[in-house]
This record gives structure tokens, sequence and C-alpha cells, in this order.
């Protein structure tokens, strides 16, 4: 059964897509600790990251990288925080987010309510950034 982020790839359940080529996709995290919060996934259906194989995890890294230039330069944060963390989707993926303070990576904070029209505001800023 294929996982809500293969969903998303494939254009089954929207998303606000900030980047995607043959083997990665982003796009914005709908329940975001920051704007531009943005997760980036392998589009092969891999549960946990260290399983991808040695080439496929380079290359997500290296999409991500490329995607978080784009974030930091759209946002103006100080960094880009880069974390692999959850079990709610059994999908590998990373999660970046801008930061200017260690504070604005806690995912037990209070979560800013984004519209969907902001939504694709800062998805467009960070496509064109």
């Amino acid at each position: 059964m294929p996982t809500v982020f293969t969903k998303i790839i494939n254009g089954e359940i929207p998303s606000y897509k900030i980047a995607e080529n043959e083997n990665y996709y982003a796009f914005l995290d709908i329940n975001p600790l920051m704007e531009g919060h943005t997760l980036v996934v392998p589009k092969q259906e891999t549960d946990y990251i260290f399983d991808l194989d040695p080439d496929s995890l380079a290359g997500l890294t290296l999409f991500a990288q490329q995607v978080a230039g784009k974030i930091r330069k759209a946002t103006g944060c100080n960094r880009v925080a880069v974390m692999v963390l959850g079990l709610e989707v059994p999908h590998a993926h990373i999660h970046l987010i801008p930061m200017n303070r260690e504070s604005d990576i806690d995912f037990h904070k209070h979560k800013p309510k984004i519209t969907p029209d902001r939504f694709e505001a800062i998805a467009e800023k960070i496509r064109q950034a």
C-alpha cells in the first residue's frame, strides 16, 4: 500500500511543491514549525532513511542541500536545520526547517497556523529563490 508521501509524489494528494527531479521530491510540511518548513523525500518508497542504497542517500542529501539554499534565500533565516525524525509515515524523509535560534526547531512548541494562500505564497517564493 503506498504511503501518504508516495500519494503526494504521484499527485493523488495535493502538496505545495518546492522542487522535484526524477528521484526526489520536496514540498512544504502542512504542519510546520516555521514558515518554509519543507520535507524532502526519495521517490523510491523506503521506510528507513539508512536503508536507502548509498547512491540514493547521497542523492537525497545533495537534493536537500539545493532546496535548503533556496529556503535560506527565500526566508532570510540564519540557518536551515536538517532533521531526520518521525515514525508516523513509513517513508524516508528529511525535514528542512528555517531557523534563527535553536528554539525554532522544537517540535513540542505551538505551530503557526498558515492559510492555503499563504502556503502557496511561501512555496512560490522558495521556488523562485
